[in-house]
């Protein structure tokens, strides 16, 4: 979500063929008036139209990074479609400053159920228009993916397709509270659009805007109790053909919803993308923008363009250090994944080996083990150092907790899928947070990384869970993706031995011949996790101990998928 923007003062001659009607008003069925940007074909047909409505300013002009595909313009904006592009292609582009943002008057509510009600109101104002021909349709990344899923809870009737880019679809479990951990970079992001409306040149048009205290809504509710239904995706109600498109980068806020998506809603009509590299670079390339086109141009002008007989399936396979191949598949998960446990070996290490370090080996130990290891690596820090440490990238420690391997792998091994771990786990204190990574480390040891959502290199994967969250709901859960209900705190008796089911967001990976694949289990954030952060709970002190073989089977559950057949 990081952006370089800038403020128009005032708006530049559009190209020929696109007109432009600015701060046009939006009627909601309360009386509020929103302000929008209509960028449509000039002439006198009738088009579709692509909205974006959010809280980022239609009037920020983004000036991207070189590198992207796709060119600047003086009408560029943050993560929505770029109406040079579209307008052209037969299609108006409306972005819509969301209630209480930008120049829309009211009280901002990010990801609520109210704001999913404007939306609603904003496609069916569009859709009646003179210009459009009566079909919506909804493209765009992050926030403007996110709130796709919610006003898609309410089925408008002008709704006629969605592709949400990269975007949770859970504020709970995707983005809030990751396995019941806070991460930060949420309290972070709303602070940044706090003081974009309060401090910043938003607050010349809203002076009296994002009163709500938002912020302690999301802290106050931190557990599943209902609270955030209006920002959950309700899997039965979504029904209206999609595009969901993931990012194998993306743990900790985009993907896991993409992917929930295409296994859980009730739309007979999904097609899967998942891709890699940054947030926003794949939307902007020519691949990206055909793909969109294509399924608008199908489910918004009713061109019978095959793109509804293909594979409903494109996956991009990573081959370490930003390689990528895409393929097409016919389901998620892969029909022909051969689900195979990793078991944790946690016997005492050969000489020379470091004290944490443990086994991932085919069998089940006969004889049980355990490995201990301090709760917390970070020293005294005073009063605030389980926040303060979060935002300085303190809680990053080489080290900390165990790390499991394989032996080198005689062949390449191709990962592609929902992972998971199950193991048993006790602590000295009432509770224990757990931070799993799968890494990548080739024949010589070096860790191979990926080029992650925000820029940053990333390992694999990554999974979490505060264990007094650890209880799962029975008809959710699958073996390969644990659900986790987040109604209730179980908390730890000391010394009491408990089994966690822990989710590992989906990713793929092909470990290369003579590679390693690595399991990290640390009581805090570990590499790969600079721009998202957790908030460590003060009662993380003492040591935590895992447990694994003889009646303690422990494991790390993998997606392997093995050649297609010719």
């Amino acid at each position: 979500m990081n952006e370089r923007v800038t403020m128009q003062s005032a708006p530049p001659a559009t190209p020929s063929g696109i007109l432009l009607e600015k701060d046009v008003d939006v009627p909601m069925r309360d009386g509020a008036r929103l302000k929008a940007d209509v960028f449509r074909p000039d002439d006198a047909g009738r088009h579709p139209a692509i909205l974006n409505l959010g809280p980022y300013q239609k009037d920020k002009l983004w000036i991207p990074p070189p590198t992207l595909e796709e060119k600047p313009n003086p009408w560029m904006n943050w993560e929505t479609v770029n109406p040079e592009w579209w307008v052209p292609n037969g299609y108006a582009a409306v972005r819509v400053d969301g209630r209480g943002s930008g120049k829309s008057p009211g009280q901002c509510e990010p990801w609520s159920l109210a704001e999913a009600i404007d939306f609603y109101d904003a496609i069916e104002w569009a859709a009646a228009q003179p210009w459009c021909n009566g079909n919506v349709g909804l493209s765009g990344i992050s926030y403007f993916a996110i709130n796709q899923w919610f006003v898609a809870n309410l089925q408008p009737p002008s709704l006629k397709a969605i592709i949400p880019w990269e975007g949770f679809a859970d504020l709970y479990r995707d983005a809030l509270f990751h396995g019941g951990l806070l991460s930060v970079f949420m309290t972070n992001w709303f602070t940044a659009h706090l003081m974009h409306h309060t401090v910043g040149r938003a607050a010349q048009s809203l002076p009296d805007a994002w009163n709500i205290n938002t912020l302690y809504f999301w802290l106050h509710n931190n557990l599943d109790s209902g609270a955030f239904f209006g920002a959950q995706a309700q899997w039965d109600k979504i029904t209206v053909p999609m595009l969901t498109v993931g990012n194998w980068s993306g743990m900790a806020l985009h993907l896991r919803g993409n992917t929930e998506a295409f296994m859980r809603a009730a739309s007979k009509h999904k097609k899967l993308r998942l891709q890699a590299g940054t947030h926003v670079h794949p939307f902007y390339t020519e691949d990206g923008r055909q793909d969109q086109l294509r399924f608008f141009d199908y489910w918004l002008k009713g061109i019978d363009n095959g793109v509804m007989d293909e594979p409903p399936v494109k996956l991009a396979i990573r081959k370490g250090n930003d390689e990528i191949e895409w393929r097409h598949e016919h389901e998620w998960p892969l029909a022909r994944t051969q689900w195979t446990r990793l078991y944790f070996d946690l016997s005492t290490p050969p000489a020379g080996q470091p004290e944490n370090s443990g086994g991932l080996i085919s069998t089940n130990p006969d004889m049980s083990s355990s490995r201990t290891y301090p709760a917390t690596a970070l020293g005294s820090m005073g009063s605030t150092s389980a926040a303060s440490s979060q935002v300085m990238g303190g809680g990053i420690r080489p080290g900390m907790g165990i790390s499991l391997e394989t032996p080198p792998l005689p062949h390449a091994v191709e990962v592609t899928g929902p992972v998971a771990a199950s193991f048993w786990v006790s602590s000295e204190t009432e509770d224990m947070d757990l931070f799993l990574t799968i890494r990548n480390l080739d024949a010589d040891g070096n860790e191979v990384l990926e080029t992650g959502q925000q820029g940053a290199p990333v390992p694999v994967a990554k999974g979490w869970l505060r264990v007094s969250h650890r209880e799962l709901d029975p008809d959710l859960s699958l073996p390969y993706r644990p659900y986790h209900r987040h109604k209730r705190r179980l908390f730890l008796k000391p010394g009491e031995i408990v089994r966690v089911d822990l989710e590992i967001w989906p990713t793929s990976m092909v470990f290369g011949r003579g590679h390693r694949i690595r399991l990290d289990i640390q009581p805090r954030d570990g590499v790969g996790s600079q721009s998202y952060m957790h908030y460590h709970a003060d009662y993380n002190t003492g040591t935590n101990t895992i447990h694994a073989g003889g009646e303690y089977q422990s494991y790390l559950l993998l997606p392997i998928i093995p050649p297609k057949s010719s």
